[in-house]
């Protein structure tokens, strides 16, 4: 396992895959599944579309340049690092530790006259609550967002060995 992370080639590939992959099952629970997703789970899945982005140039990267490659890999590292914040973040806001500040994860004012009031809620009926846990695991109870950061952790982790072993090799 150790030497494909130092694989200046496969390595970037490898947790491109991983993140359409991720992406793909986020993707078939909303639209086969039927679990809405809040604007916090939106925003999980922008980092695993950078790190398919990052992981398809580290891999073109690689036929011409291995420094181009290991930071490709650096930068993977990072997207998994802010993923797992973003997940923490969500985390919290499902355990009622603290209150979300993005608009569309919580209920909104119902201030003005009535033809706004109603114009408000009319227009987010289909906003889905981020401090309502939609799904957790029927054995750990874990949400999806507790899984996702241990998930993009472990990833994060793995592709910082994998720069550090593509250093060396260098």
């Amino acid at each position: 396992m150790f030497k494909i992370l130092s694989s200046y080639r496969y390595a970037p590939l490898i947790m491109a895959v991983i993140a359409a992959s991720a992406l793909a099952m986020a993707l078939a629970s909303q639209y086969w599944g039927g679990l809405e997703p809040c604007i916090l789970c939106i925003y999980q899945r922008w980092p695993y579309g950078v790190v398919i982005a990052l992981g398809l140039i580290g891999f073109l990267s690689s036929f011409k340049c291995n420094k181009g490659s290991i930071a490709m890999m650096a930068l993977i590292g990072v997207s998994y690092l802010v993923n797992t914040g973003l997940a923490i973040y969500h985390t919290g806001v499902e355990q009622k530790w603290w209150k979300s500040h993005f608009e569309g994860c919580a209920v909104p004012k119902m201030e003005g006259s009535m033809e706004e009031v109603l114009a408000t809620i009319q227009s987010r009926t289909k906003a889905v609550r981020c401090d309502e846990i939609a799904w957790s695991d029927p054995i750990l109870g874990l949400s999806m967002a507790n899984h996702n950061i241990a998930f993009c952790l472990v990833l994060a982790v793995l592709a910082f060995i994998s720069v550090r072993a593509m250093v060396k090799a260098s």
